[in-house]
């Protein structure tokens, strides 16, 4: 049985990172026989506009070349995520929150009817059976404190997608308590 690692980066401080230090050491102990690399401070990542959102909600077999082309990276993202075992998130915390690269990553990959499902009893995520390992270098910030919104919301964003199986670290790659994060 093969594992696959993908490796996110979304600092974008590219040499004496904190983030990605962590994150390079976090996936050197994961034994992958592959490992998928997205840095996010080398990838510009489109934000959401109108031609993607009516794109996702119109039927594949039904888009326009230009929807299509509006979505191409975003099925690649999916594609790469759907492929992987471990998802790994080196973050580096700016202004309370993560990174605007990283929300862009996001907003490309939490798709509705591909990462996840809306049912009679709600949204249910797609994407299960994986887990999540996110390091988080917070510049003093304390790591599920009040001022911390990257945890809790990259906890809740994976889980809505199906990734509930997530651990948070510090930079110093010490676990945060899922409560606390």
């Amino acid at each position: 049985m093969t594992h696959t690692v993908l490796h996110i980066d979304s600092s974008a401080r590219i040499s004496d990172s904190l983030s990605r230090a962590a994150s390079a050491k976090l996936v050197s102990e994961q034994n992958a026989d592959t490992v998928l690399r997205r840095d996010l401070a080398t990838t510009t990542l489109p934000f959401l506009d109108e031609t993607f959102t009516q794109a996702t909600f119109t039927p594949p077999e039904a888009r326009t070349d230009v929807q299509n082309a509006a979505l191409a990276l975003s099925d690649t993202l999916v594609a790469e995520l759907q492929a992987a075992d471990t998802l790994v998130i080196g973050v580096a915390m700016y202004n309370f929150a993560i990174p605007a690269a990283l929300k862009a990553w996001v907003d490309q990959i939490a798709r509705a009817g591909v990462t996840f499902a809306y049912t009679e009893e709600g949204p249910k995520g797609l994407l299960s059976n994986k887990k999540a390992l996110i390091t988080i270098a917070s510049g003093g910030t304390p790591i599920g404190s009040e001022f911390d919104f990257a945890s809790s919301y990259l906890r809740f964003v994976l889980g809505f997608i199906g990734i509930t199986d997530v651990t948070i670290f510090d930079q110093d790659g010490q676990e945060i308590a899922p409560k606390a994060a």
